[in-house]
């Protein structure tokens, strides 16, 4: 038995990780000193330094450029760490499976590229040659950040969108054919107008049919309307007709169903990424059982001591009574062992967060408890613990939003005083712990002591400026916490939920644009770095093409790719897509027309297809906010805390009674097959009735704990934070196996399935019921 090996099995499957590694404790040691968090972040820093040097590099943001002799050892130095991590992968990967790993020949491959670039740099530039001196490499940096192991989410997204864009081929492709052939019939009809002159600019109207394509693919956009057809609608209202179909087919129609194929392709490859994850998670548990089963009445199980063992590898940090707490649920026949199928159930038990609390007695209770504990004391705390205290200083909230929003600052002391006194009594009643527990305590307390600070510094120096200002920003933060009172409201509870839940994934989609930016910024900075200017002294933005340009005369200038910080404002409009056909112009008059294909490329790839994607994520996730509660885990396990009489309730910590006084509930679910929760009308026992009601779950008499440890659990917030989490609870009534269809038997297999290969379950009412 090997209870390291058996560990590390697990908490791939709890990670939802997919490395392979010899099993000799060499390796495995290594592999585990891979995934630790100290050399993944000094892995992420160093990579986030390599793309950081863009900042410091020609074209360099203003006052901070560093030469070459200077950037280019740091890169060297980046590209050791990102080498020797690498190297340190190689060390316990079997066989040939690093090199046929193909995000590691992308990386090596990538480090080569960079270091000839490097070379040949520097050749140019001491051969005099400095003027053809480029460093090319620099927009592949990007790959170093999606091909790293720890990219995993964000390589998957790539993955999938690289997949996706076959599927939507077909309908691009008939989307630009719709726009040529309009194309062609506006310059039939409107070449013979020279009187149709373009207002914003004044130059010909539709007399190049590469123009009008531009101004046709712009117009589906909506970016240029209706300035493009203003023209045409003054000389002739019929007119009209050509525009209004031609949005109603290329608009309407053909953007709906791009959308509609990039949703259902894109939700297919990620269904099938995800059930491939799910193989690959019970493969990892399958390992781990085999390493720790034991022979029990002639069958393969895992113990309870054998669970406690490994449980101290996988969670050193937890207490033994937590360990006990997940035993109890997955042993729901009291057998004292469990078999391969709840074994399986592992990894989603470990992933339902479950916080520990230790009884602490308030600090004023402790030293003076004559204090705390008298009459006038706890009938302020209960006055603090009601919801009309909450309610009050709420209102109290709104007032002041009033009272800010009209001026009227000679409230501003009463309000900061009322506002203090409500942190003080939550502080004395909860105590210092149980108050920073809840993130708009700390919110509270943080902007209302800056304001405090504020006021006393704005009256004691009144020549102090920006004082006023700055206390008024300060009290306009704490209404912020009115959101939380949309939180409380059932109608928008899903609304929140969905936010909350997105809200990791976000930095997956994040890093998604991310790289999009990164490369577009890199190539735009090579191109037209110099070409402009925003120093509002210079006229035409210091380019003398941009003369009567609608871009100059918009004040357009600083969108610019002077560095990479005014690059990524400028995607950012391009991405926003408002008047993104005048920045268009702008650097189309600087070089050519040819530069058109940087901008729509920009906009096919980042608009059209990673925003629509993002938007499918958002669509299943509020559907799944929608239709399910809470995972079954979570019923589960809080179920067992309640019935250890373990559970922290609403009450502050120190006030609940000792473990040895709490009568045992009675569950108000019982655990069936699967561990599926199925609410009973059983009701909880009174108070002569704690002997029945042990009875009804007669295994926690000996598990529960024989003296009170202080010890409480609380289930985390209902949101999911782990991605990889939230990833299969949306494709969950999906990934059933079908029948016949059976599970790979190796990790080589499963990532060498095809995507027709992972059949999933279709999406049915009976099988979603």
């Amino acid at each position: 038995m090997n209870l390291y090996l058996a560990a590390t099995y697990i908490r791939d499957a709890r990670y939802g990780r997919n490395g392979q590694f010899e099993t000799d404790d060499n390796s495995v040691r290594l592999y585990n000193l891979y995934n630790h968090w100290l050399p993944k972040g000094v892995a992420y820093f160093f990579i986030l330094l390599l793309l950081a040097l863009a900042i410091f590099e020609k074209p360099a943001v203003p006052g901070l450029k560093i030469e070459y002799y200077v950037t280019m050892p740091m890169e060297v130095i980046c590209l050791i760490v990102i080498g020797s991590r690498l190297f340190h992968l190689r060390r316990f990967s079997p066989g040939k499976t690093f090199y046929s790993d193909k995000k590691n020949l992308v990386v090596m491959a990538t480090m080569v590229v960079v270091v000839i670039d490097m070379i040949s740099y520097i050749a140019l530039v001491n051969s005099g040659q400095a003027m053809y001196a480029y460093r090319w490499s620099r927009p592949l940096r990007a790959l170093l950040l999606v091909n790293i192991t720890e990219g995993r989410q964000i390589r998957r997204a790539f993955r999938n969108i690289r997949r996706t864009l076959p599927d939507i081929l077909n309908v691009l492709v008939l989307f630009f054919l719709s726009i040529a052939l309009f194309a062609l019939m506006a310059l039939k009809i409107f070449e013979r107008r020279p009187e149709l002159r373009l207002y914003t600019d004044d130059s010909p109207y539709f007399k190049h049919y590469g123009d009008i394509y531009f101004q046709l693919y712009v117009l589906v956009t909506t970016a240029n309307s209706p300035d493009i057809m203003m023209p045409a609608f003054d000389s002739n209202k019929w007119f009209s007709l050509f525009f209004i179909v031609y949005l109603v087919v290329c608009l309407y129609l053909f953007m709906s169903i791009i959308l509609a194929v990039i949703y259902k392709n894109y939700r297919k490859h990620l269904k099938n990424e995800i059930k491939k994850s799910v193989f690959i998670k019970r493969f990892k548990l399958l390992r781990a059982f085999d390493e720790l089963k034991e022979q029990v009445e002639g069958k393969s199980v895992v113990t309870e001591k054998t669970w406690n063992a490994v449980m101290k590898e996988v969670l050193p940090n937890r207490t033994l009574v937590y360990y006990n707490l997940l035993w109890m649920v997955l042993d729901k026949d009291v057998n004292g062992y469990i078999d391969r199928k709840m074994f399986l159930q592992v990894a989603d038990l470990l992933n339902v967060e479950v916080s520990e609390v230790r009884n602490q007695k308030h600090l004023i209770e402790k030293y003076y408890p004559h204090i705390y504990n008298s009459s006038v004391s706890i009938a302020v705390r209960q006055v603090v613990m009601h919801k009309f205290f909450r309610y009050f200083f709420d209102l109290a909230i709104v007032v002041n939003a009033f009272f800010i929003g009209f001026n009227l600052d000679e409230a501003e002391w009463f309000f900061l005083s009322v506002f203090t006194c409500e942190i003080i009594l939550k502080l004395y009643t909860y105590g210092f712990r149980e108050f920073c527990r809840r993130f708009w305590n700390i919110f509270d307390f943080i902007v209302i002591s800056a304001a405090f600070i504020a006021t006393v510094i704005e009256a004691a120096l009144e020549e102090l400026q920006y004082s006023r200002e700055t206390l008024d920003v300060l009290l306009v933060l704490r209404i912020l916490r009115l959101l939380k009172l949309v939180g409380s409201i059932d109608r928008f509870k899903i609304i929140i939920g969905t936010l909350t839940n997105i809200a990791p994934s976000m930095f997956t989609y994040g890093g998604v644009l991310f790289v999009f930016y990164y490369v577009f910024a890199i190539i735009g900075m090579e191109v037209w770095g110099t070409m402009l200017s925003g120093d509002p002294n210079v006229s035409f933005c210091n380019n003398s093409n941009l003369n009567g340009s609608e871009f100059a005369r918009d004040h357009y200038c600083n969108n610019n790719f002077s560095d990479i910080l005014t690059a990524f404002v400028l995607l950012f409009e391009l991405m926003v897509v408002n008047q993104w056909h005048v920045l268009t112009s702008g650097f189309v008059a600087i070089t050519s027309a040819w530069a058109r294909l940087y901008f729509v490329a920009f906009h096919l790839l980042v608009v059209i297809v990673v925003l629509n994607i993002f938007l499918a994520f958002i669509l299943e996730a509020f559907m799944l906010e929608s239709s399910l509660s809470a995972g079954k885990f979570s019923n589960a396990v809080e179920e067992k805390i309640k019935e250890m009489g373990l559970w922290v309730s609403k009450k502050p910590l120190q006030e609940q009674l000792p473990v040895e006084h709490v009568q045992i509930e009675a569950p108000q679910s019982v655990l069936v097959d699967n561990i599926e929760i199925h609410p009973s009308p059983t009701p909880p026992p009174a108070e002569n009735e704690t002997a029945e009601a042990a009875d009804v779950v007669p295994e926690m008499k000996e598990r529960r704990p024989r003296a009170d440890t202080g010890l409480r659990f609380r289930i985390a917030r209902r949101g999911t934070r782990k991605t990889e989490i939230l990833l299969q609870r949306m494709f969950e009534s999906e990934l059933l196996h079908e029948e016949g269809q059976e599970m790979p038997t190796t990790e080589n297999e499963i990532e060498e399935m095809e995507p027709e290969e992972i059949r999933p379950t279709p999406l049915t009412l009976d099988n979603v019921t």
